[in-house]
């Protein structure tokens, strides 16, 4: 770790102003393309995640989407300290978020204000920027109706990327070209929430000050993406969902239609780690059923 002491205190002085000693950095979960860090500092703790320039205005747009997060008063979401370049890399600095265990009364609290997140709505489907999930970019271009959206900005980009990449097979386009020829009859029209986006449990935290969340995908679209994508690959128990309930409540039909909205982050990994990581088979099975 000291290799990295010399870099984060140059990273804390341009996005501080702070000439600070780091006294050591502890490793941080950080996915594929980020380094994250804690850096334990002589005026206090932060947290700094960086990657290759080849990512440069990632952290910037993730900035404008924390900020939107923030501005809906509800979740707990980090600070924006800073962002920049320095030695060729791109980094954000945060306020450091100290994690404890959760209670169901966390659970309880996660699903009130994610549900007044969502109770804050745009005029339009998508948002004011694209921005990325994970390395991918995300095409947020407005669009009036959210089954134009899904198909359009969703569906059809991470198809074509699929394609590009040579991870699925022309019968795999032909049986997804038929599936959203249906989408039509099968997808209700939902107002255009506030919604974080890429709302997986290792994307939410709890704190002392109520649950957090982080490293979002922003966009105004159908809250049940965000529903959806909880129970993917699971971690939100039932107190969870039993307060968004109570608070706004889950639109009928919502069950059977939790893979259709799934559809968009198993194509996501299909194109992040490729056909062979089990995630093409899963597609594949969601839309033989409706075929």
């Amino acid at each position: 770790m000291e290799d990295y002491n010399f870099l984060i205190e140059r990273i804390l002085f341009q996005a501080l102003g702070l000439d600070l000693t780091v006294e050591r950095v502890e490793m941080q979960g950080g996915g594929c393309i980020n380094m994250s860090v804690k850096a334990v500092t002589s005026k206090g703790n932060f947290f700094v995640k960086w990657n290759e320039l080849e990512f440069e205005d990632m952290f910037a747009k993730e900035a404008k989407g924390l900020a939107v997060l923030r501005g809906s008063n509800t979740l707990k979401i980090p600070e924006v300290l800073g962002i920049g370049q320095v030695e060729e890399k791109a980094f954000m600095v945060q306020e450091f978020l100290a994690q404890r265990p959760a209670t169901s009364q966390d659970q309880t609290v996660l699903g009130e204000q994610l549900a007044a997140m969502h109770r804050m709505e745009g005029e339009e489907y998508g948002f004011h920027q694209s921005n990325f999930i994970g390395k991918l970019h995300q095409n947020n271009e407005p669009k009036k109706d959210w089954l134009t959206f899904f198909i359009q900005n969703r569906l059809n980009v991470q198809l074509g990327l699929a394609i590009y990449q040579e991870e699925v097979d022309q019968a795999f386009v032909n049986q997804m070209k038929q599936f959203l020829a249906k989408l039509k009859n099968m997808l209700p029209e939902s107002p255009p929430s506030l919604v974080h986006g890429d709302l997986w449990n290792g994307n939410v935290m709890f704190t002392e000050e109520g649950p957090a969340i982080f490293d979002p995908a922003v966009y105004y679209g159908a809250r049940e993406m965000d529903l959806a994508m909880t129970r993917l690959f699971g971690g939100f128990d039932a107190k969870f969902y039993e307060a968004y309930e109570a608070n706004y409540p889950i639109p009928p039909h919502f069950d059977e239609l939790v893979d259709v909205y799934n559809l968009y982050p198993l194509m996501v990994h299909v194109n992040l780690f490729g056909a062979h990581a089990g995630y093409l088979g899963k597609v594949k099975r969601i839309i033989k059923r409706y075929l």
